[in-house]
């Protein structure tokens, strides 16, 4: 019997795209090859065995791999046995690198079976490891290109191509390129809507699922066998709600029915860190799958969000009119604040600016004036907007249509002024600078605010645009928004819910004046254009 000379560890690996290839690169094969190769060689005595299932040959930071070289640095084994070189990996300099600095230095024997490959014997091509190499990186950047490619077009034609589908859906069982609602997630994405547009905070929202025993997305999908992210914040047991989920519950458009895709991604095949990628690289597709929250809701709550919707001293709602009321003199918005007098406490709605600041006229508003004041403004809006409706409802939809439509695109047509003027402005930016009329400081600050300025008009315009061609093919939802206003019909008190729903926002004139401009103002205006037209 020979002398044992080498100590080796087998070595298997099998990546998802091998696994799709047949049998021969299974890892039973590969074992059995190398134990066939083994019992040939009865010098060498295998002392263990490493498997990296469904892994990436690019990458190198494998569990298997990593546990492997462990134990050779410690000396237990000093000889690798593998079916191929492929197997070892695909990145051609990484396995240059082990093959012709980190083994020898380390003292390590490489077997390849199928490539003939011994680093024992001096007769080992180099060419032949380095054209193996080389191709077997090509095959990685091939197969790379290949999936990418086919994502990309799945994505365009707006295929769900995502493993984890978000918490309120699940794939459809049929076609796994689409999605489908989960109706008890989906209720509770609902409530969720529901509770913020309420006035509730993400924190007391999180809390209330949390008392009423409510899984977490996470530990729901755990609880029923469905795929969840793994690693990461997301992959935590036990987890609960909390105010993160809740807010990015309530920012996500797919519950809209909007499916937006390739938000991130790796750089090269090589890579795989995500990085973000640029929104004009998204692939967006509207009414991709059944919507669970309807799409003005959904931009209510966006608006809610956006606002100043600071909560109170040790509680859970924001105040009625936060991020509501702007004072009329300079345009901040105002603050309330409790006055005690007298052993009883009174509230105020204010504007902090104060004369100091550059407020002229600042004004403090009391609580319940104003609240007495806003309901009556609205009921009698309320009454206009359902006596409008019954007087434009025996008028022709198209005609109505057309007018929106012309109303629309005559801001298009106010927006390109204002961005015609924006350039000649930003064209005259430099020869100021260099006549002296403006240092480089005021010239930078003042081609930054312009840019913005163009940004926002041109994105404007294109949602007017959408918006133009939507209400022409009369599928736009503000053809119905009468809706919005006569549901509060028999309202006797505000909360932030209606606040929300109705008002654009509250400015404030003086302690007896107030100015409001409600949701739908130009759907509004333009309907009573129009039949002061039918009138005519």
């Amino acid at each position: 019997m020979d002398e044992i000379k080498y100590r080796a560890v087998k070595y298997i690996r099998l990546s998802i795209a091998d696994g799709k290839d047949g049998e021969s690169n299974s890892i039973i094969n590969q074992r059995r090859l190398i134990d066939e190769f083994l019992s040939k060689h009865t010098e060498i005595e295998s002392v263990g065995e490493y498997v990296d299932d469904g892994v990436s040959g690019i990458v190198f930071d494998r569990p298997a791999f990593a546990d492997m070289m462990a134990v050779i640095r410690e000396g237990t084994a000093n000889c690798i046995i593998s079916k191929d070189l492929s197997r070892l990996g695909r990145d051609r300099i990484e396995t240059g690198r082990y093959l012709q600095r980190i083994f020898p230095a380390i003292g390590v024997r490489f077997i390849a079976i199928n490539d003939n490959i011994d680093t024992l014997n001096d007769d080992t091509d180099r060419l032949i490891v380095s054209v193996k190499s080389i191709l077997n990186d090509e095959y990685c950047r091939d197969i790379s290109v290949k999936t990418r490619s086919a994502l990309e077009i799945k994505r365009a034609h707006g295929d769900y191509t995502g493993a984890c589908p978000v918490y309120g859906y699940r794939k459809d069982p049929n076609d796994h390129n689409h999605l489908v609602i989960d109706e008890y997630a989906a209720n509770i994405i609902r409530d969720i809507f529901r509770m913020k547009m309420e006035g509730n905070s993400a924190a007391r929202i999180a809390t209330t699922l949390n008392e009423l025993g409510v899984l977490s997305p996470l530990e729901y999908k755990k609880d029923r066998g469905l795929p969840y992210p793994k690693g990461g914040y997301a992959d935590r047991s036990g987890a609960k709600w909390s105010a993160s989920t809740i807010i990015r519950i309530l920012g996500d458009a797919t519950y809209t029915g909007t499916l937006i895709q390739g938000k991130s991604g790796t750089p090269t095949y090589k890579l795989k860190e995500l990085v973000q990628r640029p929104e004009e690289e998204w692939h967006r597709r509207e009414n991709a799958h059944e919507p669970v929250i309807l799409r003005h809701t959904f931009d209510l709550v966006q608006k809610i969000m956006r606002l100043d919707t600071r909560t109170a001293p040790n509680r859970d709602k924001v105040y009625l009119f936060s991020g509501i009321l702007i004072c009329g003199c300079c345009g901040n918005r105002m603050t309330r604040k409790t006055v005690p007098y007298k052993g009883a406490q009174y509230y105020y709605y204010w504007c902090p600016t104060g004369k100091k600041n550059g407020c002229a006229k600042p004004v403090m508003l009391k609580e319940s004036d104003l609240i007495d004041c806003v309901l009556g403004s609205v009921k009698a809006h309320i009454a206009n907007v359902a006596s409008l409706e019954t007087l434009i409802s025996g008028l022709d939809a198209t005609r109505i249509a057309r007018d929106l439509a012309d109303r629309l695109a005559g801001q298009i047509t106010e927006n390109e002024r204002r961005l015609d003027k924006i350039k000649e402005y930003k064209a005259s930016l430099y020869e100021n600078m260099i006549n002296g009329n403006l240092t480089k400081d005021e010239h930078k600050s003042l081609k930054a605010k312009y840019a913005t300025e163009s940004d926002t008009l041109i994105s404007a315009n294109a949602g007017l645009r959408n918006e133009i061609e939507a209400v022409l093919l009369c599928k736009h939802e503000r053809m119905a928004w009468t809706r919005h206003f006569i549901q509060f019909e028999n309202l006797d008190t505000i909360d932030r819910k209606i606040v929300i729903h109705l008002i654009n926002s509250i400015r404030v004139l003086g302690k007896s004046k107030i100015e409001i401009s409600f949701n739908y103002q130009f759907e509004y205006e333009s309907a009573v254009a129009l039949l002061q037209k039918e009138a005519a």
